[in-house]
């Protein structure tokens, strides 16, 4: 008759973190995240309000290599504003249009925004990860990891924590997980 309780507290317990049963991480707010690809560690913004990541860029241009569209740009990241990227092309997101940005003599309710493919590491995990490029210079973290990739990386955002994975530690030789 002992086991009873102890197996009714089990069951409580499983039932009041989900997030434990389910397998998933918990973040905090903000996380420092390795740009694998660019072996860059910046601080991010983990934002379930948004769809999709961005990253602070500007220059961009797109141009043609073996008959692939690929995109050139600068980061506009303190520390690494002078390093020039070249990725492929993933495709053109259409980033929704705010009131106060919507013009109506162009008549467009969005802004077209070039995405490309990165390798992020948060806490423990590495995934390969859609990311649109814009300039997010007046933006306090130029790395914003929306709901899309937040989904990837199999995250609980606890509000109340900040950097709670710590320091990425992926191996450098790790294969992103899908």
């Amino acid at each position: 008759m002992t086991l009873k309780p102890f197996a009714l507290l089990l069951c409580l317990l499983a039932l009041s973190c989900p997030s434990l049963a389910a397998g998933k991480t918990i973040y905090g707010l903000n996380e420092y995240i390795l740009i694998q690809d660019l072996d860059l560690v910046v601080a991010g913004k983990l934002d379930t309000g948004a769809k999709t990541a961005s990253l602070s860029a500007r220059d961009i241009k797109r141009f043609k290599r073996d008959g692939e569209t690929w995109v050139r740009f600068v980061l506009a990241i303190d520390g690494a504003e002078d390093q020039i990227v070249e990725r492929p092309l993933a495709r053109i997101s259409k980033i929704k249009r705010r009131a106060g940005d919507f013009d109506p003599d162009e008549g467009k309710t969005y802004t077209p925004r070039p995405v490309i493919e990165l390798h992020l590491c948060m806490g423990q995990a590495l995934r390969t990860i859609e990311v649109n490029l814009t300039d997010r210079s007046a933006f306090q973290y130029p790395l914003l990891i929306g709901s899309e990739a937040l989904k990837n990386f199999e995250a609980v955002i606890d509000p109340s924590l900040k950097y709670a994975a710590g320091k990425p530690g992926c191996d450098s030789d790790a294969t992103p997980g899908e």
